[in-house]
């Protein structure tokens, strides 16, 4: 459908294209006063936490320095997080989280701009807020500076939170940070333009980032400098050798002035040059290749695509961090506080097999994550009212649901066994105990899956609720080892009762409770399903 204001309005100029970008702007704050709020505050709680965390594990210059030559000859470390450029405190921290830190602002990023962009449009939204006074980029230009007001935030508290560290050092940090968050938010903003679907620019913008980080991966690995051509082609690559706290690099931070002035260009030019609602890629005509007799067929059709890039990035990454198992001994050497923040996370088991039952958390902890998104497929269903037509027909909504809900939990156990088939090959030794730690893990991520399930039954709009539960597991997983959480507050995620495998002894009590758990918390969502509102 095209709108009337879009296909009819006379061609203007000027201002008269911005108009109502203000609004629309505050508009955009308000929708996101929570989520933005709680992403900000967790990526800069990782950041900022982390040196506190190093100088408990690296007291001394001796230490840092040689951690420092360690992970520098360890190619496998410098895929993981890239080179270290010096053995202070701030150049630690922006070696061991920039990378992370500079993933999650590009995530942050592109769920903004596309969410009020193509998600707009696609809900129809956007076709009556454009046919009152409101300019033909104003749309974009109020995701865009929504992005730029959340990256702004997010560099703001790391440049004033690592100030102690360097002023300089926490300046270009934050900038490089917020850059990266930038260049994929106007990238975005590019891909928005060519689909109709909010789901597939989503999906594609991530591709992009899988690949830059893959490309820094690659480079990082090969170089000791982060000199490597692939790593500056990756606008990830940029946020290293920008060099915070190492002797500033201020000139790499107008590439990304550059990456993200150039990619607005071409996105303003596009979005001039479309109907809303349109794309530039077509959607394939109907009817639709091969059968869709049931919800469940029709779930699967939807999240297919989810699946099989997570179930491939969880390959790939099993692979990687199997890698680094066999130096991990050596790497570690005789640093008694980084054997108990490891042995804190995977058991006291050896050395070894604690790293591998770390690595095993981890991926735990990143399919939990995947749960939620899958679940909360349904939230998106109603919310574009895709779902009353199909509820419309001879299908239940526990069938609808269940459907959903299949891919769901049943995704989670494919993507930890082939997580665990990755760490394995990575490895090289047995797969089984690997493998059964993997699955001893689906209990927790299943756990946090029916949090999903529960807060969506009740009411829809709390389902968003299910991303600040999995986030707060993840953030305990993440730092509450080295930061010496007390053992009640770790007991708060459902991964704190796990067992420690491979390596520890097997112990089924939580691992029953956890499953039972979550069973109850599913069979209430649906519970809840049933007796409420569709939401239209």
């Amino acid at each position: 459908m095209t709108a009337l204001g879009s296909t009819y309005a006379p061609r203007v100029g000027g201002s008269r294209q911005l108009a109502g970008t203000g609004t629309l702007l505050r508009l955009a704050l308000r929708r996101d006063r929570v989520m933005m709020p709680v992403w900000i505050a967790v990526v800069a709680l990782m950041v900022l936490s982390m040196p506190g965390s190093l100088k408990s594990v690296y007291g001394t210059a001796a230490e840092r320095a040689d951690v420092m030559h360690s992970m520098n000859t360890n190619s496998s470390m410098r895929a993981m997080y890239g080179p270290v450029f010096d053995d202070s405190l701030g150049a630690l921290t922006a070696w061991r989280i920039g990378t992370f830190a500079a993933v999650f602002a590009a995530v942050l990023s592109l769920l903004i701009v596309v969410r009020h962009t193509r998600d707009e449009e696609e809900s129809g939204r956007q076709e009556l807020v454009s046919s009152a006074m409101v300019g033909r980029r104003a749309p974009l230009t109020a995701a865009l500076l929504t992005a730029l007001v959340a990256n702004g935030v997010l560099a703001l508290l790391i440049a004033g939170g690592l100030a102690s560290q360097g002023g300089a050092g926490a300046l270009a940090f934050g900038l490089a940070i917020g850059g990266a968050g930038m260049v994929f938010a106007t990238m975005a903003a590019i891909v928005a333009q060519f689909t109709e679907s909010a789901r597939l620019a989503r999906g594609l913008t991530s591709a992009v980032l899988g690949i830059a980080f893959v490309l820094r991966a690659a480079g990082d690995s090969g170089t000791d400098g982060g000199s490597s051509p692939l790593t500056w082609i990756s606008p990830i690559g940029w946020v290293e050798n920008v060099r915070a706290f190492a002797g500033e690099r201020w000139w790499v931070l107008l590439l990304f002035v550059a990456a993200v002035a150039a990619q607005g260009v071409v996105a303003y030019r596009l979005a001039g040059r479309r109907d809303i609602g349109m794309s530039f890629l077509p959607s394939r005509p109907g009817p639709a290749e091969g059968r869709l007799g049931s919800a469940g067929a029709l779930a699967w059709r939807l999240q297919r695509g989810s699946v099989l890039g997570w179930s491939i990035g969880f390959l790939a990454a099993g692979v990687v961090f199997g890698g680094m198992t066999e130096g991990a001994a050596d790497l570690v050497g005789d640093n008694q506080n980084t054997i108990d923040i490891i042995e804190r996370m995977g058991g006291q088991s050896g050395i070894t097999n604690a790293f591998l039952a770390t690595m095993v958390g981890m991926l735990g902890m990143v399919a939990a994550l995947y749960v939620v998104q899958a679940v909360l497929r349904l939230q998106g269903e109603e919310t574009s009212q895709r779902a009353e037509p199909v509820l419309a027909a001879a299908v239940g909504r526990l069938t609808w649901a269940g459907g959903h809900l299949v891919i769901a939990f049943g995704g989670a156990a494919l993507i930890m066994v082939l997580g665990g088939l990755g760490l394995a090959l990575g490895y090289g030794h047995d797969a089984g105990p690997i493998l059964g730690a993997c699955l001893v893990q689906l209990p927790a991520v299943w756990t946090l899956g029916g949090v999903a399930v529960l807060l969506h039954g009740v009411a829809s709009r709390w389902a968003v609720g299910a991303w600040g539960v999995a986030g707060a597991a993840l953030l305990l997983g993440w730092i509450g080892p080295a930061l010496k959480v007390p053992q009640s507050v770790m007991d708060l995620s459902p991964f704190g009762h796990l067992p420690k495998l491979p390596g520890g002894e097997m112990q089924w009590t939580p691992v029953l409770v956890l499953t039972a758990l979550a069973a109850v918390f599913v069979g209430a969502g649906l519970a809840g399903l049933r007796r409420r509102d569709v939401t239209g």
